[in-house]
């Protein structure tokens, strides 16, 4: 009762007044009177079927419903089985009321009397099981009502309705069982079932038990596979939900079914040109499913590095490769939201696996005469697509080709063969015959003829992953030159050499003719030649051996027109000159580069740089790996227009944070960087803390005066010397705490004069305080170890002076009572010789006095005596004790040998009793 006068109090603040829902609460009042009281069954069904009507329309009467109406329509479900009209209608008006009713009119506050009735009908799990009961009536709309009254419980209250469904026996079995009833009914049972299943785990593994899997490839294949409608979609959500991050379920799909059903979805086959939204959408979802499997597990699995390499070798062994090639690679009619996907999963199935990386290496495409390697094939989607999503998707490819496989990496570098210029500049589209490595070189050397270097921006982003952690590649690709543009510019040009001019070339056209792209083209570069220098000193002295290179980084360094990241990226390409740097030529050297960064830039501004890029939101928000959203309803329709969203990225070219560079920009590269830049502070502190050569300049003052004896030559050397090396350990102590000061503060930003030259007296001071705080510390500790001896030596003298007090007083008592004793024998002897003989009373008295005396005197000494034989019997037993646990320890059985030691003691005892006697 007090629910449903909540409800009907919530009807008239909706409404304004208790009387202006009034007539739709009669009315529900009345309909519901005639169902539960009604004589005649007609009257029952007509006003059960006027009740539907009226909670369809009106959001009043749906309010009034719910304060009084579920009592008597769940009384009709569970008691008028029979009746199957009445339970439709009962049915069809539940669904009226849980469904939301659009108005054209209404502010955002509004009651909504659906999510109201949805939350008053799951707070019952008894109703829940009722509802799922009901799904094994034979009447076609009984169930497909149930199914849409689960449904409206499921968006509303998700939590209770999945309680509930778990604690009722068999609830899960009913709605698997709907997946095998008719199309209508299977599809809403389908859609149900993939709601329920999105985080709840235990319902995961009761639809798995149920055969979910073999039901759900068998609808697939129904419906036509990839070609089929959106059942397809709702059945492959399903899959995704029960694989995503349960490695059992992942096991358990591979031993029972294996991985066929799935890669035949993908196989294109009939009208392979024609690709509709719905079939899009099909393709990318199951392209989740095998993206799901190559990832093995959630984070948190043991067993998911394991289950990720099994899963891949069972993937590639149907030759789910060759599908996704024909798709990603040869289908170019293929929707580009399609082509990525399916190259992304190309490049996880290689990932960390050897075999497939040698089988991706191995794959030919197209037919005789006109093969292409399947590599070729993606560097020249690279080179030429003009879709930034699809470049993205295929350098991701050679990202995780080229990550630890040294093999495949100098493969790759073997094929880098300069051409002649005229091939060199031939047009991309006769590229067809080229070798990797031509195609690859025509990449980087095209921007000379159209002044276009996206296409070398691109290509620079491949040879970065050739060239990753693998000296020997770095050193082979070191050698390569390319032809000048024409022959009368010149000689030809190292690659090396020709990138950081192309670096430079990018800065002054990136805002000239408005093309889009060169917002990321120099960062790119500079990750290319970040890679090259890393720990290879003949990159380093190849880099330096053109003096402007230098010239041209520390102008780039401290460009303000440049962003953040191009900054730091240059700084840190600055730092790899030093670190890497293994040159002793004058002006190439270490303390060359050093000297260079403190003039042009300045140590603090340069530590700036560092500190400046680390705060930009490409390094502090780079990720491990993409986290994949699921592919839902709502999400596939987004996904299947990707152009869209490819094209809006590409518009936004003042931000510095372009959408390929956080791509590009990965979490290893981001820890590279991190890693470089400690090092480079380091290096940096140590060369300022050094000095730069071993050879002294010998000066005038050491040469011997005329007229000066040895002795005194000896001594004013001695002097020069002493004086020399003070004068050179503080220049160096002052160079240090210079060097390690500006290393510490990074970004604290540009110093004053003042502060800068009083920087070491401030620290002298520092130390001296430091050191007398520290003196004083000590003295203040021994001030009171000894104030705790003191202490404890008066504490002992007070303890001492109060036992002999207590003994003085007790020798005064004593003596006193002496006194007293001594002045009482006077009187009586002076009575005895006085009165004469004593009578024999008083004799008597003196007799049992001096016994009494006696025995007090025997009782004393026989106590004491006693006291002395406890201790001495006390001493006995603790000797027994340890000299039984040592036995004990040594083996030997104690009671054992101390039973005959009683009995001869008592047996003593005894012969002493008799003697006695």
């Amino acid at each position: 009762m007090d629910l449903a006068s909540r409800y009907k109090g919530v009807v008239g603040f909706v409404f304004g007044n208790e009387n202006s829902g009034s007539r739709e609460d009669s009315y529900v009042e009345r309909l519901l009177d005639r169902i539960s009281n009604g004589a005649l069954a007609e009257d029952r069904r007509t006003a059960i079927a006027e009740l539907q009507s009226v909670v369809a329309e009106s959001g009043a009467a749906q309010l009034a419903f719910g304060a009084m109406g579920y009592p008597v329509l769940m009384g009709v479900l569970k008691e008028e089985r029979d009746d199957v009209e009445m339970v439709r209608g009962a049915l069809e008006t539940l669904v009226g009321a849980l469904t939301p009713i659009d108005h054209a009119k209404g502010t955002t506050n509004e009651v909504q009397p659906a999510l109201m009735n949805t939350d008053l009908l799951s707070r019952e799990s008894e109703n829940i099981s009722l509802l799922l009961s009901l799904l094994s009536e034979e009447d076609f709309y009984v169930r497909y009502y149930t199914l849409q009254i689960l449904t409206a419980l499921l968006t509303n209250s998700p939590n209770r309705l999945q309680e509930a469904i778990l604690s009722t026996p068999r609830g899960i079995t009913r709605l698997m069982d709907m997946l095998m009833d008719r199309e209508v009914i299977r599809n809403e049972a389908l859609l149900l079932l993939t709601y329920l299943t999105r985080e709840a785990e235990e319902i995961q593994k009761i639809v798995v038990f149920e055969g979910a899997f073999e039901k759900i490839f068998s609808i697939i294949k129904e419906e036509g596979g990839s070609e089929g409608g959106v059942v397809v979609q709702d059945c492959l959500e399903l899959l995704n939900n029960l694989l995503r991050s349960n490695a059992s379920n992942q096991v358990l799909l591979r031993e029972t079914m294996g991985f066929d059903p799935l890669i035949s979805i993908l196989k294109l086959r009939g009208s392979t040109y024609r690709f509709t939204k719905q079939k899009t959408i099909n393709l990318l979802s199951a392209l989740e499913t095998i993206n799901l499997l190559t990832m093995g597990g959630s984070e948190v699995d043991p067993q998911k590095d394991s289950n990720k390499i099994t899963n891949k070798t069972a993937l590639v062994q149907n030759k789910l490769l060759d599908y996704l090639l024909m798709l990603g690679v040869e289908s170019q009619w293929a929707p580009i939201a399609a082509r990525c996907s399916a190259l992304r999963c190309i490049g996880d199935l290689v990932a960390g696996h050897s075999k497939n990386l040698d089988a991706l290496s191995s794959k030919v495409l197209g037919e005789e005469p006109q093969v292409e390697a399947a590599l070729n094939s993606i560097l020249r989607i690279i080179l030429r697509t003009s879709s930034m999503q699809e470049f993205i998707a295929a350098d991701h490819v050679f990202k995780n080709f080229c990550e630890k496989n040294k093999d495949g990496q100098a493969m790759l570098a073997s094929t880098l063969i300069p051409q002649p210029n005229s091939m060199t500049h031939a047009p991309l589209e006769e590229d067809v015959n080229m070798s990797f490595g031509s195609m690859l070189l025509h990449g980087l050397a095209s921007s000379e003829s159209d002044g276009d270097l996206e296409t070398c921006c691109r290509a620079a982003s491949v040879l970065t992953h050739i060239l990753k952690d693998n000296n020997q590649c770095k050193e082979r690709v070191l050698k390569i030159e390319l032809e000048a543009p024409m022959s009368s510019l010149g000689a030809p040009e190292l690659l090396l050499h020709r990138m950081v001019r192309y670096l430079a070339v990018a800065s002054s056209m990136k805002n000239k003719d408005g093309k889009p792209g060169y917002s990321y083209v120099q960062p790119i570069i500079l990750k290319l030649l970040v890679t090259w220098l890393a720990d290879c000193p003949s990159a380093v002295q190849c880099f330096l051996d053109s003096r402007p290179h230098l010239t041209y980084l520390l102008e780039l360094v401290s460009n303000t027109s440049s962003t953040a990241c191009v900054r730091g990226l240059a700084a840190v390409l600055l730092g790899g000159c030093v670190i890497y740097n293994k040159s002793s030529e004058s002006g190439k050297d270490v303390f060359a580069i050093a000297d260079a960064i403190s003039q042009k830039i300045g140590l603090t501004a340069y530590f700036l740089k560092f500190d400046e890029m680390q705060r930009s939101s490409l390094f502090s928000s780079a990720k491990p790996a993409q986290s994949h959203k699921p592919l839902t309803r709502s999400a596939a329709a987004s996904m299947a227009e990707i152009e869209d969203v490819d094209e809006s990225d590409l518009s936004d070219q003042k931000h510095e944070d372009h959408p390929i560079l956080t791509s590009i920009f990965d979490a290893e590269f981001v820890n590279l960087v991190q890693s470089l830049e400690a090092n480079i502070r380091e290096n940096i502190i140590d060369v300022y803390g050094r000095p730069k050569s071993d050879v002294a300049v010998v000066p005038a003052e050491m040469e011997q005066k005329g007229g000066e004896n040895d002795e005194d030559y000896i001594k004013r050397l001695k002097a020069f010397v002493e004086k020399q090396c003070s004068e050179i350990q503080k220049l160096l102590g002052r160079n240090a705490t210079l060097a390690e000061d500006l290393a510490r503060s990074g970004g604290s930003g540009q110093s004053q004069p003042e502060l800068r030259v009083g920087g070491g007296s401030d620290r002298v001071q520092t130390e001296t305080l430091r050191r007398d705080l520290q003196e004083t510390s000590q003295r203040l500790e021994m001030l009171k170890a000894e104030k705790a001896k003191i202490e404890s030596e008066a504490s002992m003298y007070q303890n001492l002076a109060g036992k002999l007090e207590s003994d003085l007083k007790s020798l005064s008592d004593a003596y006193n009572s002496l006194e007293q004793t001594n002045l009482q024998l006077e009187k009586e002897v002076k009575a005895m010789k006085s009165g004469g003989t004593p009578t024999p009373a008083s004799t008597s008295l003196d007799i049992e006095a001096i016994k009494a005396a006696a025995r007090e005197e025997a009782q004393k000494e026989s106590e004491a005596e006693l006291n002395d034989l406890l201790v001495c019997l006390g001493q006995e037993q603790s000797r027994v004790e340890k000299l039984s646990a040592r036995l004990t320890e040594l083996g030997e059985d104690v009671d054992k040998l101390l039973e005959g030691i009683g009995d001869d003691m008592g047996g003593n005892d005894e012969d002493e009793d008799e003697d006695d006697d």
